[in-house]
């Protein structure tokens, strides 16, 4: 059984799902700690007319010292109206977008008072959108209490999991003692490269995955398969 982890980003990139894609058991890390500096928890990028459209989920940090990802709390304020007419704006002739906005009313809507569970949200949304069956766990759930590659052990340990997906880039951030000691295999991932048809001239990669859903639609499932297809060869 093929175990990974990623931290719960805010609408991640077609990577992020293609590496759950990848996976028997994808786990969100969202008991660990929230990054002091600039994270892909609480941002990420679209695309519009201009290049690059930023999006930023404002969440209450200051004072507050070093806080679990799933205890970070959203900011209230008019930042979800402006979020939600900027997607308008710049997907108005993607052929998907209306088939997805109800998930932007429903977060952006202060329904959710914690970045983490809006964060989750979306994922899941995205992956029955690209009809990912692999199975989602909260680490949270788990009641773990080590970290570094420990932590990643004991995920694995407590999933039943034979083998750990990761990049090979951060290999070099594993003990792999530890892994090899309990019997788990490192299982390395080639990052893709998911080109398609997009918006606003030249291409742009590694774009929130709704930039993908927006223009592909149902064939979006299928791009990045692709790449799992050439991950397998």
């Amino acid at each position: 059984m093929v175990i990974s982890v990623q931290q719960p980003y805010f609408c991640p990139y077609p990577g992020f799902f293609f590496k759950a894609f990848m996976s028997d058991v994808f786990v969100l890390l969202d008991d660990v700690q929230f990054p002091l500096a600039t994270t892909w928890i609480s941002r990420n990028r679209f695309k519009n007319d201009q290049g690059c459209l930023w999006m930023t989920v404002p969440v209450y940090k200051k004072g507050l010292g070093l806080q679990k990802i799933n205890e970070v709390k959203i900011c209230e304020g008019r930042w979800q109206t402006k979020h939600l007419e900027s997607l308008k704006t710049a997907y108005r002739n993607a052929p998907y977008l209306k088939n997805h906005l109800g998930l932007f009313d429903k977060v952006f809507s202060m329904e959710y008072s914690r970045l983490a569970e809006m964060n989750i949200e979306i994922i899941r949304y995205a992956m029955d959108v690209l009809g990912i069956d692999t199975e989602l766990v909260l680490s949270s759930d788990l009641g773990l209490d080590e970290k570094g590659s420990r932590l990643l052990v004991d995920i694995c340990r407590e999933l039943g999991g034979t083998a750990f997906l990761a990049q090979r880039s951060a290999w070099k951030y594993l003990d792999r003692d530890l892994f090899e000691q309990a019997g788990i295999s490192l299982k390395p991932m080639i990052p893709p490269e998911i080109v398609y048809p997009q918006l606003w001239g030249d291409f742009i990669g590694n774009l929130s995955v709704f930039d993908l859903i927006f223009n592909c639609g149902p064939a979006s499932r299928e791009i990045i398969l692709q790449e799992k297809r050439r991950n397998l060869s």
